[in-house]
Parts: C-alpha cells; structure tokens; sequence
C-alpha cells in the first residue's frame, strides 16, 4: 500500500476517535450547565453559546502560530502536541463546579488543539494532486464518523453514568488517538530544507498568502459556513426539549439529531471528493453550498422529532461536499512549503465562524426563536454560494 494511503488510514482512525471525544459532550452540554448552579433557561444558552465558542476564541488566535511552527518542524509533532494536550484538559473538564471552570478550561483547550488542521495540512503535502478530493472527503469522513457515534454515545452515557464521567471518556479517547498517530504516521519531512526556509512571522505569513487572491475568498468562505452551521447548535438540544416534551431522553435524542446529520455527511464526503476530481472543486463547493441552504429550509418548520431527523439528515448529505472542497481547493492554490500555514489561517477562520456563531446565536435566542435562526442560516448559505460564484469560479474562467 502507498505511504498515502497508510497515513490516511490512520489519521481516518485518529480523525474519528478525536471527534467521537469531543462531540459527546454536545448533547448534554446545556443540561450540564444547568447542574452547576444555572437553571434560567435564557441563562443557560447564554453560557452554553459562551462556553461552546470558547475553545473557538483561543484557537482563532493560536492556529497560526501552530501552523507557523509546523512548517519548520513538521506536522506530524503537531498533531501529539494537540492530541496528548487535549486528553488532559478534556478529562479536568469533569472536575468543574461552576460554569466559569468549564468556560476556563474551555479557552486552555483552544490555545492547545489542532490534530485535524494538522492532520489536513499532513495529508496534503504527502498526497498526489489528482487524489487530493478523494483524499480530502476520505479525512472529512473520519471526523464526521465521530462525529456520528460522539453525540448518540454521549447521549447513551450521560443517562447511564452522568455527565461528568464523560469527559473522562473522552481524554481517554483523545489519548488513545494521539498514540495512534505517533506510532503508526509517517512524514515526508525534510528539517534541514525547512530550515533553510525564511523565517517569516504569522503576520509576515498572512502577508504573502493574501497576494494569492483565492485564499482570502476561501477563507471567508470556510467562516460564513461554520457560522451558519454553528449558530444553531447550542440550542438544539433546547428545540428537541420542546419537540419531545417531558421526557428523561431528551439527551439520548438530542444526540440522535447531531448523529443523523454526520451519518450521512459520512456517506456523502469520499463519494462528492471522488466527483470533485473530475468535475472540479469549485462547482461541487457551490452544489453543496446551495443544497445547505435549500435542505435548512424545512427545519423551520418541523413539527415532530422525525421531521427534525430527517431534514438534519438531508443537510449532512451537502455538508460533505463543504470542508473537503475548501481544502483541496487551498492546497491547489498554496505554494509548495506553505501547507500548514495556509491550513493553519483557515483553521483561524473556522475557529472565529464555530467562535461567533454559538455566542450570536445564544445571545439572538431571548428575541429569535431557532426556527428562526434556521432561516438566518439558510440564507447565509445562500450567499456563501453566490461568493464562491463570484470570487473562485468566475476569477478561475477570467471574469
């Protein structure tokens, strides 16, 4: 088997024990908040948006600084620095009393992440260019696989052993991916060569990157995405509340509904990577783009739990074919030796798109109602869309 194709078997594996750590404590994270002293309901997804946005804030501010340090010595450290890092912060998550400890430890973890940027940045400096879409939506459906069984299994534990043993769960799931990675990946990686490199700052950096006009486009368009996406997430297990009723599942539910939408993502990202090498990156980015949008619309107004699983599960079919295009499409446009820096200033706009959209949206609920944001979301998608139209496709044709 081609080096590759190994790297990308394990960091599919590390992928997926990363993200089944950290979204099993999406489900339940509202209803966690509310046993450490809060129980206002308004108050409540005030802190869950503050608290879910502040891993964002410090890895909106540290991602470049990682991504600086990578392509001088290599992406493989980055990914153990992160990796060990975030199981031991993850697992003190558990020993909070009050929400300001969790807001806390939630910033420390932000300053520290980075396995998938890393693990993104890894791959597309060891892939060949004419895999880079299959290779990309392959890496994509590692992390929406944890994705699936993160938010079901936590939603499972937190009725069978609480919530505070998750975050136990989920170090130890991090930990095991870190080990994964430092045994089993391997790095075409030349030290002496990078280090015969410049040495540029972060800002030096950003500087040469935005004189290549489709980064900057591709960056605002990785932000408006997770804004859109996220906005909504803190008060979904508040709407699922309302559509079940009183109900001692309401985690168990919740969960589903996060699942549902990357069991399909999961599906769908190898299958739109695989067209995105024949048809191009650009145009499956606007299909799924417009197909976001359109697939929001009916969450707007779904009346039961079923309603609400089914038109999640229709979003996460375009929401495969969103990130891994982005991807390919800066490792396309980066110059050789600049991947992780590139990637890392992408990381920086995800992280302020996942920053701004759980506190927005927390701080719009005591007037907006999540159906609401549904539209909101929608037409954020929308015009995401006519972006990429305007500032990929039509610059690639001369326009």
């Amino acid at each position: 088997m081609a080096r590759w194709k190994i790297n990308l078997l394990v960091l599919w594996f590390g992928q997926f024990l990363v993200f089944a750590g950290m979204t099993m404590i999406t489900p339940f994270l509202p209803l966690y908040i509310k046993t450490l002293g809060v129980t206002e309901e308004h108050a409540v997804a005030m802190w869950a948006g503050f608290i879910f946005a502040g891993n964002f804030v410090t890895s909106f501010l540290a991602q470049p600084i990682w991504g600086n340090l990578s392509d001088r010595y290599g992406r493989k450290v980055m990914l153990l620095r992160s990796g060990f890092g975030m199981a031991v912060v993850i697992a003190l998550m558990g020993l909070a009393t009050h929400p300001w400890q969790l807001l806390l430890l939630r910033l420390v973890n932000g300053t520290i992440s980075g396995y998938s940027p890393a693990a993104v940045a890894l791959m597309s400096s060891n892939t060949p260019r004419n895999k880079m879409g299959f290779a990309m939506g392959t890496l994509q459906s590692g992390s929406v696989a944890g994705s699936i069984l993160g938010p079901f299994l936590g939603g499972l534990l937190a009725d069978w052993i609480g919530y505070r043993y998750i975050f136990y769960v989920t170090g130890a799931l991090l930990f095991s991916a870190s080990v994964l990675s430092m045994l089993l990946v391997k790095e075409k990686f030349n030290p002496e060569e990078a280090a015969r490199q410049p040495k540029v700052s972060t800002l030096e950096g950003l500087s040469q990157l935005r004189h290549i006009p489709q980064l900057p486009a591709l960056y605002t368009v990785t932000f408006l995405i997770q804004f859109s996406m996220l906005s909504v997430m803190p008060l979904i297990p508040l709407f699922v509340e309302k559509l079940v009723g009183p109900s001692e599942q309401i985690a168990f539910f919740a969960g589903l509904v996060s699942s549902v939408t990357g069991f399909s993502n999961m599906l769908a990202a190898p299958l739109l990577g695989k067209l995105a090498d024949r048809i191009g990156h650009e145009r499956v980015l606007r299909i799924a783009l417009i197909g976001s949008s359109v697939a929001f619309v009916p969450q707007i107004f779904v009346q039961s739990i079923w309603q609400l699983l089914a038109a999640r599960f229709f979003l996460g079919i375009f929401m495969g074919g969103l990130l891994p295009a982005v991807n390919a499409l800066i490792r396309k446009f980066t110059p050789n030796g600049m991947e992780s820096r590139a990637y890392s200033f992408n990381s920086s706009s995800l992280a302020l798109g996942n920053m701004l959209g759980p506190v927005i949206g927390g701080a719009v609920s005591g007037f907006m109602s999540i159906r609401a944001l549904f539209a909101v979301s929608a037409c954020l998608l929308a015009l995401n869309a006519l972006w990429v139209r305007r500032n990929l496709v039509a610059r690639r044709r001369g326009v």
